[in-house]
């Protein structure tokens, strides 16, 4: 019985631990900051043997695209 409560509890506790993550992820973009980690594991999935940018040149290209009128360089 104790066994299954501490992995209950465990369980919970990761649940929570995703959904503040989402959370954070969602404000981060409301405010406009751009999702560095979002776009590294889409890099790693989609184009594993492409070229990756740093967080300057990613977060650069992120304002240009939205502030500069242009198209931004990502993919999808």
């Amino acid at each position: 019985m104790a066994k299954k409560l501490v992995q209950l509890g465990a369980d919970l506790g990761a649940e929570i631990g995703q959904a503040g993550r989402g959370l954070a992820q969602s404000l981060r973009l409301m405010v406009g900051l751009p999702d560095y980690g979002g776009y590294l594991k889409h890099m790693q999935a989609t184009h594993p043997d492409g070229p990756v940018m740093s967080f300057e040149e990613f977060f650069r290209e992120r304002q240009q695209a939205r502030y500069g009128g242009g198209r931004g360089k990502m993919c999808c």
